[in-house]
């Protein structure tokens, strides 16, 4: 025990003439080459560091060469031991990767070391092979145009694949991935998505089976937007309008006392905005039509908004146009896109937490420990 340094050390030796099977073939009774003399962090005793030495034996195997025995306390070119590693995992689970290095007193590059190796050994495990539909949804990864794009199950409300970037090449990838999980891209029959060019070229080229639904929630977005440019461009007529923003981009049953009231009296003030908020609202009607009336619902809606003289919910209907068949298909999967916009929110709060990633790699790392529902080693009391 060093109490200058607050550090344990266990020393753990093999007896001397010890003879070992080979970790590569398992031959039996091989003869140590050398040794190499190994430390490995373990977990606290009080408020010492603890820290285990050994010799760890290299044997001369007469079909592999010179291999090194594994430990049973640790993985191989691991510098902590299994139980360390577990515990930080669990701690990195709940925390940001910086705060935990601070509380162990290790690097924070070393701790994410540990983290990758765990999520992509788990990740190795997964297999994919009874995933039928896919939600794709990005998400931001750091200030300015940044983006990882999520492939999530929505069976599951897990992330299947994360990767940087929200072009076409992104699907590419996924399928890729998918299929080296085992997942059979025949199979998928729904992909959920926003509107994204990118995103449906390459869902068409990989993915040639499956039904694409546009999320609502997406295209209540764009007419939310389109609102909001109407409000935008009339509050310089009328000043009523000014500090309203929000009031016009949620939902009336969303809105209480003071802020229910307000937006009524603006409803009845004869206000373009007024007009633009009501055809948004209609369409909300939408989502909920069967489906042999939907497309006949949609059409009269379509008419209105484009006969609207509202330039921007012309142009937002037109946009619907253009993806017609995507938005209909909602009233046969009643898919949406919920469950990313879940997992995007935890991620961003854990991003948030962490002060950001510094690069896009531990990002993602990050959005598999907390959203890919992997099996990752626990610290159990007890285990050796």
């Amino acid at each position: 025990m060093d109490r200058t340094a607050n550090q344990l050390r266990l020393t753990l030796d093999f007896v001397r003439g010890a003879r070992f099977a080979c970790p590569a073939c398992g031959t039996e009774d091989c003869s140590v080459h050398d040794t190499e003399s190994r430390r490995w962090r373990h977990l606290n005793f009080f408020q010492y560091a603890c820290y285990i030495e050994a010799r760890q034996p290299r044997v001369q195997c007469p079909n592999c060469g010179v291999k090194t025995v594994p430990v049973p306390w640790a993985r191989p070119g691991s510098g902590f031991t299994l139980l360390f590693e577990a515990f930080t995992l669990t701690l990195m689970q709940d925390m940001p990767v910086r705060a935990v290095s601070d509380l162990v007193g290790e690097w924070d590059t070393r701790l994410w070391r540990v983290l990758d190796h765990y999520v992509t050994e788990a990740r190795d495990q997964r297999s994919l092979d009874a995933v039928t539909a896919v939600g794709v949804d990005e998400t931001a990864a750091r200030r300015g145009h940044h983006y990882v794009t999520l492939f999530v199950d929505p069976a599951e409300s897990a992330v299947m694949f994360a990767t940087p970037g929200k072009d076409a090449t992104t699907v590419t990838r996924f399928a890729e991935d998918f299929q080296a999980h085992h997942g059979d891209p025949a199979t998928v029959t729904d992909v959920t998505m926003d509107m994204s060019p990118a995103f449906i070229k390459g869902v068409t080229a990989h993915f040639p089976k499956a039904a694409i639904t546009f999320d609502k929630f997406h295209v209540m977005k764009l007419l939310g937007d389109a609102v909001d440019r109407v409000r935008r461009e009339e509050r310089k007529v009328r000043p009523e309008l000014a500090g309203t923003r929000y009031l016009w981009l949620k939902n009336p049953q969303d809105l209480k006392g003071k802020a229910a009231d307000r937006l009524a009296d603006l409803r009845q003030a004869h206000l373009k905005t007024g007009r633009a908020y009501a055809i948004k609202e209609t369409l909300q009607a939408f989502w909920d039509q069967p489906p042999e009336a939907a497309e006949a619902f949609l059409r009269h809606w379509y008419f209105w908004a484009t006969h609207s003289r509202l330039e921007p919910i012309r142009q937002a209907a037109k946009t619907i146009k253009a993806h017609w068949a995507g938005v209909l298909q909602y009233t046969q999967s009643h898919r949406t896109n919920a469950v990313l916009e879940g997992i995007n929110s935890l991620v961003q709060a854990a991003k948030a937490r962490a002060r950001g990633y510094r690069n896009v790699n531990h990002f993602i790392t990050i959005i598999y420990l907390m959203a890919g529902k992997l099996s990752l080693p626990r610290l159990t009391l007890g285990s050796g």
